[in-house]
């Protein structure tokens, strides 16, 4: 067998193999009984996967009765199965009238789609603030691991959704991370420049103590 042959040979089984894994693994429905790992949760037996699997039907308003008038509905894996593995989630917002999502991060790029009325989004750079009104229809997209926020600042209620790169991202939230704990708020102050009382204020809000 000369060296052309041997080469054809090679790529004709590679071929072979990466066909078969792909139409052999087409999906990996989650198994939502066992738990979660950082590759994702074990594949549910394909005998038991069922259209209902890939399909969420509960993508309504949330609750907007918090202190930042905002409310969330996730299509996440653990409400998608179906999307276990294929690195894509979302979001709806609904956001009152001077409704706020703080400073938070994700470890997924995030497109951000205006549905209804107009929403100012801001990301954060090392360099500089990348900032946009949205009107209905726009879209926006947001660098993995940069602190944004979206406010409401239209003067109605606004809805929105977003599209992430993954099936289950995180959400790090600044706010909750600052003052959700119990660090001195003396440190906090030291760290930031913020003021004593002001912090103490901000952790009663999020929960946090000291």
């Amino acid at each position: 067998m000369n060296i052309i042959h041997i080469i054809v040979f090679f790529f004709s089984l590679v071929s072979f193999y990466i066909h078969h894994a792909t139409s052999s693994n087409d999906f990996c429905v989650a198994n939502l009984l066992l738990p979660n790992t950082p590759s994702g949760y074990q594949c549910k037996s394909e005998e038991n996967v069922t259209v209902n699997d890939f399909v969420f039907s509960g993508f309504v308003a949330g609750s907007t009765d918090n202190p930042f008038k905002v409310g969330f509905t996730s299509a996440s894996v653990t409400e998608l199965p179906g999307l276990n593995g294929l690195g894509v989630s979302a979001v709806r917002a609904d956001m009152d009238i001077n409704g706020t999502v703080p400073m938070h991060s994700h470890d997924a790029t995030e497109l951000v789609i205006n549905g209804e009325g107009e929403v100012t989004v801001g990301f954060i750079s090392t360099k500089k603030v990348y900032l946009k009104v949205l009107k209905p229809g726009d879209v926006m997209v947001i660098p993995k691991g940069l602190l944004h926020f979206l406010v409401n600042t239209g003067g109605t209620k606004g809805t929105g959704f977003a599209v992430f790169s993954s099936s289950n991202p995180s959400v790090h939230m600044f706010d909750n991370l600052l003052f959700g704990n119990d660090l001195s708020s003396a440190i906090i102050a030291q760290t930031t420049g913020l003021d004593v009382s002001q912090i103490k204020k901000l952790k009663a809000l999020f929960g946090g103590s000291g």
